[in-house]
């Protein structure tokens, strides 16, 4: 079994990519951008092994099974997010290109099946020494319906409650195998304790499954689980099972009170607070002076036209029409649907917190979406992230690089120094797995923890008088 960690309360940091890993929607525009990455695994491998000099904890690659806008040819022409390497397989050759860094994987419950999920991460897992994540999300991408044989998207209770079950089935069947199960002893001729194995014998509403996995315990007891919903259903499987939450906040105020609810819901479960680390997401423009980094923001904003924010902003609210709102009025008060609960009314936050109009929050929206914005100098940005991180508003960031390499570059070369000095990030990766280096603990196998309370009920005084 992999190390217990033993990391100090310090930030930690990953990296979200998808697609051509642009994030800004103008970012494959900006004139140094890569803008084939979605096809060329050296890309990746740079953008890793830029991530381990800068001894960050992870690479997040976000994904959907379905291609947004895609009955609209003149919207997708402006995207790069069309063409994108389907995570798991991507991750798995990088697993052999890097030595810390984890690699995480968005997977979703609605248009998957929970053995093949639990093989396909335990086998990442195995590949990269115990490194691996599961995003674990429902799927809100209405198109994805269409290529999973469903003409609609699931109503958002009735994938919950799939997803609900989903994870137990995860969950037992990275148990299946105690540590030790496998002696593999040649003079014996013994492979396999059987006492060791267990069978789930799953039968649910949505699933029946039987197991075991074919394969053993994970090098960090089982991967590491993230879950990116902030709806209260979303929240509640985090406080039950997530070890790694994403969320967009786009102030301090609204992130520390989403910081304290989601983790006042652990105790419930009997978890620790620090059982579960809190990333928002953050979009960084920095510059040698603040003029420097405004002027590289807005030089992107420019580069999107505005009936392309537009439509994006539809689409990301989950198709909702904006065709009868003025753009030079306000924000609408809108509400969620089937694909999109919690977005609209948080974007009608946003708005109404920035004074925007329709046509600004579009903008704004496609590119940073509801995330945490900072503009500034290396100096600024670490205020900006040492107030987030000291006032129990983050445990650590979810980092959106504009376009890359260049963003990821500033970053790791301006503002990980910053950090540094305050004595708020490492010099060194505490350990060899993702656990570790997040601090998080080593879960005990299920079966193990039920003998070893046998074994203690037995042990008793007065188990030993009857």
């Amino acid at each position: 079994m992999a190390e217990q960690s033993t990391t100090p309360s310090q930030i930690k940091l990953a990296v979200f990519m998808h697609g051509n890993s642009n994030y800004h929607i103008a970012g494959w525009r900006h004139p140094d951008a890569y803008t084939d990455s979605a096809e060329n695994l050296a890309r990746w491998a740079e953008f890793a092994q830029t991530m381990e000099r800068g001894k960050m904890d992870m690479l997040f690659i976000a994904d959907s099974v379905g291609i947004y806008g895609v009955g609209k040819p003149d919207l997708l022409s402006h995207r790069d997010a069309v063409e994108k390497f389907e995570p798991l397989t991507a991750l798995a050759a990088l697993s052999v290109l890097t030595k810390n860094l984890g690699l995480v994987a968005t997977l979703h419950t609605t248009y998957s099946d929970p053995y093949t999920a639990a093989r396909m991460f335990a086998s990442l897992d195995h590949l990269s020494g115990g490194r691996a994540g599961w995003n674990f999300v429902t799927g809100g991408n209405r198109e994805g319906a269409l290529n999973y044989s469903r003409d609609t998207h699931m109503e958002h209770g009735e994938r919950y409650d799939r997803a609900e079950e989903f994870a137990d089935v995860v969950l037992g069947l990275w148990d299946s195998f105690e540590d030790g199960a496998f002696p593999r002893d040649k003079a014996s001729g013994r492979y396999l304790d059987p006492a060791k194995m267990h069978l789930l014998n799953h039968k649910g509403p949505h699933f029946s499954v039987r197991g075991p996995l074919s394969s053993a315990r994970s090098p960090q007891g089982r991967p590491v689980i993230v879950q990116a919903g902030s709806s209260e259903p979303g929240k509640q499987l985090t406080a039950r099972i997530a070890d790694v939450m994403f969320t967009a906040q786009a102030s301090f105020e609204q992130a520390q009170a989403f910081y304290a609810d989601v983790k006042g819901r652990l105790g419930k479960f009997g978890r620790s607070p620090d059982a579960l680390k809190i990333m928002p997401g953050v979009s960084v423009y920095v510059g040698r002076t603040a003029e420097e980094a405004e002027e590289k923001f807005q030089r992107l904003n420019e580069l999107i036209p505005m009936d392309v924010a537009l439509a994006s902003f539809s689409e990301m609210l989950g198709g909702i029409d904006l065709s009868p709102y003025p753009l030079d009025g306000p924000m609408p008060e809108l509400q969620g649907n089937s694909a999109r609960m919690s977005a609209p009314p948080a974007y009608v936050r946003l708005a109404r917190r920035e004074n925007l109009t329709l046509g600004q929050m579009a903008r704004r929206a496609v590119a940073v979406k509801q995330h945490f914005l900072v503009k500034g100098t290396a100096r600024q940005v670490g205020d900006e992230l040492e107030h987030w991180f000291v006032g129990k508003a983050a445990d650590g960031f979810n980092l959106l690089p504009a376009y890359l390499p260049g963003s990821l570059n500033d970053f790791v070369d301006q503002v990980i120094p910053e950090l540094r000095r305050r004595g708020l990030y490492r010099r060194k990766y505490e350990g060899t797995t993702l656990r570790a280096n997040l601090g998080l603990p080593i879960p005990e196998n299920a079966y193990t923890r039920a003998t070893r309370g046998t074994h203690a009920a037995m042990a008793s005084p007065s188990a030993r008088m009857q």
